[in-house]
């Protein structure tokens, strides 16, 4: 996977607080205004595409990204830019912009000669450079071209599917027609509040606007501040002319289950939903006006009335235009809640969070326990050895601690700044998330039957560990030490120990820097017991002598790393099935093939060399197979336990009765050994019997966005999460990580009670 670099995620980040479709409040263009996108392919081998930017707005040369979207099809030459204005980006550094227009010119070749149509994907980023001063997240527009036609201008209806929902070039409805308010404000994601910190007005709250992308086909969005959600249930759409036209099922995406003390239990969605509805016995052109009308809340704020929009579409595609008669757009008679402001709370888990410095004490000790957790134990077999070794000689352990600790501390940052930076980004990624890719799994595999192979003495990776006596040294040197410490930071991910739990929530709810110092400081722990033997000369003379045990410990090390590969081969076959485990073994039988010959031919002839790379490559071919498979059909669930889904979580506690809900995944180690310890046990069952509780499984092995969302809402870092709800309507109880019998069983009878 790659990693973006610190300066683009910081500049992902600041484009992502700074502007969601609401900030159009401040007088700012939409995207597809700002950056205006014509495309020419009357010329058959080259697109052309000019930009017409608008007045105080800039494009970025090095975000414009053009791709074929069937590459198959459609071969992109290189894009033949103009330069642009050279300056100094807080967030990018040293950039390219350009100002007024930009004209791009892109060469082609089709793989069939005889098409007439070429599609492509063109993404592009730009800023807004008065105040107010943002940056618009990156915006996609997908383009269908026919070969020879006059030139097209991008427009809104044509691009409906924009990956980031920002086609919709205006917010129609009430919002669009108002003054804008004075005191709207997302600052560092902060709730969106008026200037009096009181919650915004409805209109620009729920901004609703429409397009028609088909003459039978209609595109609904409603965007929403952070921390302002919108209620499913209480959405009701209708044609209100012309008169015998209807609308098709609403295709609602997945939401969030949620539980407030104004509606009790429903779903909910927060930020932005878009609602595919079809048009039926509508006319074939011309203008339909549709009417939405719906209701949200604030997070532990207000619940607003229920709100009523009217847009008038025309069928020929195009932004509805908002035609809400006077007075209509709220009916307060009809909310069933009070629209005055209700107690204001933190959401769950903040208002307990611990300070600062308590959160970095956590994290310092939830590394060091990180240490006896199983997933790390293998690795550090390859340590124990080598302090054991290094102790015999002057600073020979404290060089092992230095570099093992640097790999440790730069492994914890890479992961920490990708996970915040891609979440910051849009994408819904915890600790672990590595291990939610097949290749990620596979490669770990070669690793550790790699690992395995050269404590077992069938080949060796440097100078081996020594033959008797005094005059064992460590010879393997920094990269061995510093490889050693990244690998334990990689194996370490499906592991959770106590404490790590707030530190990681902690994490991801802070500021970057404070984040990446809590990840350090998981870091240090993990490293700190080789650190302490390094620097303390009293831990140090503890350790055994080295002698000539230790080749026979080395080789007993061994089988843990083969062990550990099994298992990973267990999480890969639940991945991706059968197929990627006959592909992954037989990948594994040419890797060991290769460090076979490599090692019987040291010193040999080119030839010998050269069979030992081919066995290499060969091992490769089998992750590229891999990355080909599809998912399998998920097996049948367990007979005591119910499929994760939003809509049956509302509907189990709709019925009154209280629910287990357990997130887990089968890489997670944690996860595992609470199953075996309490959740695959008769007494767990009997506690389920006992209170009439519903046990609830969400699978996390693999990436699914709709468990990534109910993570994010119970502000988890990652998996196993347990939540406990009541069968009273009540908020749900979060549990600890790590579980015990008592705790459990404790609280299923508390949401149990009346």
């Amino acid at each position: 996977m790659k990693f973006p670099s610190l300066r683009a995620w910081l500049f992902s980040l600041a484009a992502l607080i700074s502007l969601p479709a609401f900030a159009q409040d401040d007088g700012l263009l939409p995207v597809t205004q700002a950056f205006h996108l014509t495309a020419d392919a009357s010329k058959a081998g080259v697109v052309k595409l000019h930009w017409t930017i608008a007045p105080n707005y800039y494009l970025y040369r090095g975000q414009l990204k053009i791709k074929a979207t069937d590459e198959a099809a459609l071969k992109l030459g290189e894009p033949q830019l103009p330069d642009g204005v050279k300056h100094h980006d807080e967030f990018l550094g040293d950039v390219e912009t350009y100002h007024g227009a930009m004209d791009a010119t892109v060469p082609y070749t089709l793989t069939d000669p005889s098409a007439k149509t070429i599609a492509l994907t063109v993404r592009y980023q730009g800023c807004h450079e008065v105040e107010p001063k943002i940056c618009y997240p990156p915006n996609t527009e997908k383009l269908n071209l026919t070969i020879g036609a006059p030139p097209v201008e991008t427009s809104p209806a044509a691009n409906a599917a924009s990956s980031t929902g920002s086609t919709l070039p205006a917010a129609s409805g009430a919002a669009a027609a108002s003054p804008p308010a004075s005191g709207l404000a997302l600052l560092g994601g902060k709730t969106a509040t008026s200037s009096d910190g009181s919650p915004l007005p409805a209109e620009k709250a729920f901004r609703f606007e429409a397009i028609a992308t088909a003459p039978d086909k209609l595109l609904l969005r409603w965007t929403m501040p952070k921390d302002y959600y919108l209620y499913r249930d209480k959405t009701a759409l209708e044609v209100i002319s012309p008169k015998g036209a209807s609308l098709g099922e609403p295709e609602w995406p997945s939401g969030i289950a949620h539980n407030d003390k104004y509606n009790g239990d429903a779903i909910v969605y927060y930020d932005q939903v878009e609602l595919p509805v079809s048009l039926k016995d509508g006319p074939a052109k011309g203008t339909v006006v549709v009417q939405a009308t719906f209701q949200g809340c604030l997070e532990n704020g207000i619940c607003y009335p229920v709100m009523t929009r009217q847009v008038k579409l025309d069928l020929a595609g195009g932004t509805g235009t908002d035609v809400t008669p006077a007075g209509a757009s709220d009916s307060a008679a009809s909310a069933g809640t009070p629209p005055e402001v209700a107690p204001q709370m933190p959401p769950p888990g903040v208002g307990e969070s611990p300070g600062l410095l308590a959160v970095l004490g956590l994290a310092l000790l939830g590394g060091l326990i990180l240490n006896l957790m199983p997933c790390v134990l293998p690795v550090l077999s390859l340590k124990v050895v080598s302090v054991v070794e290094g102790s015999s000689h002057g600073g020979g352990a404290r060089k092992h601690a230095l570099y093992y600790t640097a790999g440790v501390l730069v492994s914890f940052a890479a992961i920490g700044l990708a996970v915040i930076g891609l979440r910051a980004a849009g994408h819904a990624l915890g600790w672990g998330f590595q291990l939610q890719q097949p290749i990620a799994i596979s490669v770990l595999i070669y690793i550790m039957l790699a690992v395995g192979l050269s404590m077992s003495g069938v080949v060796q990776f440097g100078t081996s560990l020594g033959n008797t006596g005094n005059s064992l040294a460590s010879r393997s040197g920094p990269t061995g030490d510093f490889f050693t410490g990244v690998l334990a930071v990689v194996v370490a991910s499906p592991c959770t120990a106590p404490f790590m739990g707030p530190a990681l929530a902690f994490a991801f709810a802070a500021s970057p820097l404070v984040a990446l110092l809590v990840f350090l400081l998981l870091g240090l722990g993990l490293a700190l017991p080789f650190l302490a033997i390094g620097y303390i000369p009293a831990l140090a003379r503890l350790l055994p002598r080295p002698g000539r045990w230790m080749e026979t410990f080395k080789q007993v090390l061994a089988f843990p790393m083969y062990l550990t590969a099994v298992w990973l081969v267990w999480v890969l076959a639940n991945q991706r099935g059968a197929n990627a485990v006959g592909a992954v073994l037989a990948g594994a039988v040419l890797l060991a093939a290769a460090l076979w010959w490599f090692e019987r031919s040291r010193g040999g002839k080119p030839l010998s060399k050269a069979f030992v790379a081919i066995l290499a490559l060969g091992a490769l071919y089998p992750l590229l197979v891999i990355n080909g498979l599809e998912k399998p059909q998920a097996a049948a669930a367990s007979s005591d336990r119910v499929d994760f889904s939003p809509e049956k979580l509302a509907e189990l506690r709709k019925s009154g009765k209280p629910v287990f809900v357990d997130m887990g995944a089968d890489w997670c180690v944690t996860c595992k050994a609470n199953e075996h310890a309490v959740l695959d046990t008769d007494a767990f069952r009997a506690v389920l019997k006992e209170t009439g509780a519903t046990y609830m499984y969400g699978d996390w092995t693999d990436v699914n966005p709709t468990i990534a969302a109910f993570l994010e809402q119970h502000h988890s870092p990652g998996v196993p999460l347990y939540v406990v709800y009541p069968g009273n309507g009540k908020e749900g109880k979060k549990l600890s990580t790590v579980l015990t019998q008592d705790s459990v069983a404790t609280a299923l009878r508390e949401a149990a009670a009346p």
